[in-house]
């Protein structure tokens, strides 16, 4: 019993892993030629580290229960914001990288408050903003894509190589760890979770929960704008890469957070699960040269995702009330008092007077 217990525990908690083992070996017994090379490697680390970047950003307003579905419109204006600095305006990297990071954080200022203050439902709140966001992109691009910077400092900020991988991959380590130990580690992660929870307990315990949620979609909207400048060094200025992050980022932090401690979304598990679908969506790109196939591996992790992560939640309630049931029945009624022995003779009512 305990070991068909371990193995179903493992399989809850590590089944991203397994999942992305099996990609590796399927397809590297299907292609070896393309698919087991440093260079698949190296391109899918880095690839993917702006989409990772933007999915913590989806995560830390999802721990607090919020949704923010501007990010990649954020992302994508960070793009075109930074890039128009320095080639338009002749503004420096660093200044224009500091003017543009800011703007990305006063998109989280205004989400904030219009969720927190307006009570807005945030779902309705950075969608409308989402909307905002690309009719400034479109003012600050002029309708047009400009052209990158073509300062060598600016390319190397991501593409200088350590240890064999372009930097930008270091970058989402580090911010992986920060969120992580701020989440994990720190009063601020306990209440934010405690919010995401139950808002209502959080609230009655004390917790400040409209200020939570509030530092979470700013924290959101300023990594978002932290991943279009990397995005812009690393691949160049796009009109529209921001739309196609969104899918990818919430996939993988409804799947991430059936990882590692199932029912919390997770920072590694959200990285674990990023790559793990982009492992599989770049084995069968290089198998059949389809390029769709990344929509119907995020859609169908989200559902997937979802869909689990309900069934867990009803299999926990269903398991209270059968503990409860159980431990209500199991209550024994106090058993009857012995019968008088036999061999005593019984006493009559008038001896028993006389006793008394």
């Amino acid at each position: 019993m305990s070991t068909r217990r371990g193995l179903r525990l493992g399989f809850d908690r590590f089944s991203g892993l397994y999942l992305w083992a099996l990609f590796i070996v399927v397809f590297g017994i299907w292609t070896p030629d393309l698919f087991l090379t440093t260079g698949t490697l190296h391109s899918v680390a880095s690839q993917q580290a702006v989409g990772a970047i933007v999915a913590l950003a989806v995560l830390m307003p999802m721990a607090a229960g919020a949704y923010d579905l501007s990010v990649g419109a954020t992302v994508n204006l960070a793009t075109i914001l930074v890039t128009v600095l320095q080639t338009e305006q002749g503004w420096g990297m660093w200044p224009a990288i500091g003017v543009t990071v800011a703007a990305s954080l006063a998109v989280g200022v205004v989400n904030g408050f219009i969720v927190t203050r307006l009570k807005v439902n945030s779902f309705i709140a950075t969608l409308g903003s989402a909307s905002i966001i690309l009719a400034v992109q479109s003012i600050v691009s002029g309708q047009s894509q400009p052209l990158p910077p073509a300062s060598r400092a600016w390319t190397q900020l991501t593409q200088r190589e350590v240890a064999g991988f372009q930097i930008i991959v270091l970058y989402l380590l580090v911010i992986a760890v920060l969120a992580w130990w701020a989440l994990n580690h720190t009063p601020a992660g306990r209440y934010v979770h405690a919010v995401g929870g139950n808002v209502e307990a959080a609230r009655l315990s004390g917790v400040r929960t409209r200020l939570w949620t509030f530092l979470m979609l700013v924290t959101s909207s300023t990594l978002c704008g932290v991943g279009g400048v990397l995005y812009a060094s690393l691949s160049g200025p796009s009109l529209t890469f921001g739309g196609a992050l969104l899918l990818p980022a919430f996939a993988a932090v409804f799947l991430g957070s059936t990882q590692l401690t199932p029912g919390r979304f997770n920072v590694w598990g959200t990285l674990i699960a990023m790559y793990a679908l982009a492992t599989g969506i770049k084995g069968l790109q290089l198998v059949t040269g389809v390029q769709w196939l990344a929509d119907i591996f995020n859609g169908t992790a989200v559902i997937t995702a979802v869909a689990f992560a309900v069934w867990r939640q009803g299999r926990a309630v269903t398991h209270g009330r059968d503990a409860t049931r159980t431990a209500t029945t199991s209550e024994e009624p106090p058993p009857d008092p012995p019968d008088p022995d036999p061999a005593l003779p019984e006493k009559s009512p008038e001896a028993a007077a006389s006793v008394q």
